[in-house]
């Protein structure tokens, strides 16, 4: 019995789209109509009735339709449009904009009949709407459906991603993955029927039944993705375990002058990692192991030990990390480590030179080159290597199955390693990980220093500012991380650009770097060598630093709005400071009011170091589904499943997945192509 990957109808989009659409697009991982029906809402506007004024509660989203009475521009306290509107009750409202322009006056003239969709609040002069969504096309009628807003990138706005959407939808072909009696038994509604039903809901539910995911419509999406996860992983297994391997035996001879120049002694945790990972590795089937570790835990030395044992069998070893701040230092780390031994390591990713990739490329292909370390740009189909025998794969979680599939490709059943300072409790690991094996150092070396960890609230802003200046006038630095903003990159730059100003403004003796996302790795590579050099002093950033980034004299952490991060992120973030002997700290600020869950997960930040009870907690807290995919970077393992609450789903799609693939091959082909597309590749057994 054979799986074979069908190619891609949907690779092209069935409709027209513009080349600039696709780019944006694409940074949304989305690259068919497969991927659009799929890319569900963030939350929804109700559109479907008006609210009169006299009734609207405040504080609750609500649709107004009124008379603009009266229109001006006010200059204090700052510049903003402000309008009058009234409705048939004879009611008035405010509506205002602090940013604006010419087209929204002339939306907003005097006499003009509007819809007006926001939150009343009590403002200065009475109740008001700021900013809120405008209507003119009220000849339109009113939405039969809920409005779906979804996540979105700068310069794709909402009704242009609604539309690609509903066309996407209207093309889907209508027939099921999954035969009709099963879904009988299953107690499950058709996939389109129920896809349809979550980007236009009816206005009879509210927010919370379309979010809590207990809808037969969600309860289909959610085990359709278990089922696609639990056949990739089955399929993956077994052609694992009936591949041919090589054997990778070291004989010591580059891992034991490295052991002797570290300078320090491996924990016990340590050396029990490395135990299983040069077991594996002599056999004669490829390894697929998790390496887990808290921060700091000393992950990198293991992997450098595996590379070792790889290198001395004579095979070629791939490091890849997911952000060119990561791979970067690996690369300074594995340079230090192995170049005085002789090693040969090569630099591969988007900013290396046409030149330098070429000569980086041949030597590779030729086998001059022993050890390659990078980002994305490893698996690219013009890298060849000469006998690639291991990869390892950092923040595993943070890419495709495609991507690491793609990598492992690169040689002959090449044994694969993943490390991710993510803390998964191992049961966990090994059940959703149906194909690895898990390896965790539980122990943080001697040596390092605890970081102290403060809530504060954020209009206490001002005596931060001044623990700033304390740290930087004693020599030492600061990370000061804004905000993720889910539904546009472009805020959280814009949050990142102000507080910059806001920092030089107080603090204008300090010298202030910023990093981002989206500057060019070579402007990245700039902003952080100066950081790490000492130049810079406070380096504000978006959380394109959670990972990797090791600065011994950085003492200071201040983290915004920590109320919107996880618990694994602050944690990661968190562990960027107390690598060096200085006393070091967290600040999290924070804004109210507070949710429960914000509070909670706070409440555990503040009270817990070990990274491993954060996330035991954590899964108490709201479930691992974000452990398992990282939903803000790349394409998530499971983005719509939840391994605890949808446990019962779970337990069915593993029960049922054996059956499939013994009894009906087809179903899997179908079932796989569907939901992994060119996510993912599966696998021939």
């Amino acid at each position: 019995m054979s799986f074979i990957c069908l190619n891609m109808s949907t690779a092209a989009f069935p409709f027209p789209v513009n080349a600039g659409t696709l780019a944006k697009l694409a940074k949304l991982n989305i690259s068919n109509i497969w991927d659009l029906a799929l890319h569900l809402p963030l939350r929804y506007e109700d559109e479907t009735h008006i609210t009169p004024i006299a009734d609207a509660q405040t504080g609750v989203p609500v649709q107004i339709e009124a008379t603009v009475i009266h229109q001006q521009i006010q200059f204090r306290p700052r510049k903003q449009l402000v309008v009058q509107v009234k409705d048939v009750s004879g009611h008035v409202l405010y509506l205002r904009f602090l940013h604006f322009y010419p087209s929204q006056q002339k939306q907003l003239a005097e006499g003009n009949v509007i819809r007006a969709l926001g939150e009343i609040r009590h403002g200065f002069f009475g109740d008001e709407m700021v900013h809120p969504k405008i209507r003119t096309d009220i000849d339109k009628g009113l939405a039969e459906s809920l409005t779906p807003v979804y996540p979105t990138v700068n310069g794709l706005n909402q009704p242009t991603l609604r539309r690609l959407i509903q066309a996407a939808l209207k093309h889907l072909p209508a027939d099921d993955t999954l035969p009709a009696e099963l879904l009988q038994q299953l107690q499950l509604p058709p996939f389109l029927e129920s896809l349809t039903f979550l980007h236009s809901p009816p206005p009879e539910y509210t927010a919370r039944d379309l979010h809590e995911g207990t809808l037969p419509a969600w309860q289909r999406l959610k085990f359709d993705e278990l089922l696609a996860q639990q056949l990739s992983m089955r399929l993956a297994r077994q052609q694992r375990l009936s591949g041919h391997a090589t054997a990778l035996r070291g004989n010591g001879h580059i891992s034991q002058p490295l052991l002797a120049n570290l300078g320090f002694a491996l924990t016990t945790a340590q050396q029990r990692a490395i135990a299983e990972i040069t077991n594996d590795l002599a056999q004669t089937h490829p390894m697929h192991r998790l390496l887990q570790g808290d921060v700091g835990s000393g992950k990198t030395i293991v992997c450098a030990l595996a590379a070792a044992a790889a290198m001395e069998a004579g095979f070629q070893v791939a490091v890849m990390a997911p952000t060119e701040i990561l791979a970067e230092q690996h690369y300074l780390k594995f340079q230090q480590w192995f170049a005085p031994l002789g090693i040969r390591i090569v630099w591969l990713s988007g900013s290396v030179r046409k030149k330098a990739r070429e000569e980086a490329k041949n030597e590779l292909a030729n086998g001059t080159v022993q050890l390659a370390v990078g980002t994305h740009a490893l698996f690219q189909d013009d890298v060849a290597f000469h006998n690639l025998g291991l990869v390892i794969v950092d923040e595993q979680h943070r890419f495709g199955v495609a991507q690491r599939l793609a990598l492992k490709n690169k040689g002959d059943d090449v044994h694969q390693l993943m490390m991710s300072a993510t803390p998964i409790p191992r049961t966990l690991a090994m059940s959703f990980f149906a194909d690895l094996d898990v390896s965790v150092i539980d122990e943080l070396p001697p040596g390092r220093t605890p970081v102290v960890t403060r809530l504060v609230n954020s209009t206490r802003r001002h005596e931060v500012e001044k623990l700033v200046k304390h740290t930087c006038i004693q020599g030492r630095q600061v990370y000061w991380v804004c905000p993720l903003i889910e539904e546009s990159e472009t805020l959280q730059l814009q949050t990142a650009v102000d507080t910059v100003a806001q920092l030089q403004t107080a603090l204008p003796e300090l010298t202030i770097g910023l990093i981002h996302g989206r500057l060019k790795p070579a402007e990245k590579a700039a902003v952080m060598a100066a950081f790490v050099e000492g130049s810079t002093q406070v380096l504000v950033a978006t959380t394109v630093i959670e990972v990797g980034v090791d600065v011994p004299n950085a003492s200071l952490m201040v983290i915004e709005h920590a109320e919107r991060m996880g618990l694994a992120q602050l944690h990661q973030l968190r562990g960027r400071v107390g690598r060096g002997a200085a006393a070091s700290r967290c600040v999290l600020l924070f804004s109210e009011p507070l949710g429960d869950l914000a509070k909670a997960r706070l409440k555990v930040i503040y009270e817990n170091t070990d990274g491993f009870e954060i996330a035991r907690q954590d899964l108490n807290i709201r479930g691992p589904g974000e452990f398992l995919g990282a939903r803000q970077s790349g394409v998530p393992m499971l983005r719509f499943a939840n391994l605890e609450e949808d446990l019962p789903l779970l337990e069915k799609a593993r029960d049922l997945a054996p059956i499939l693939i013994s009894q009906q091959p087809e179903v899997v082909n179908k079932h796989l192509q569907r939901w992994l597309s060119q996510r993912a590749a599966y696998l021939g057994v």
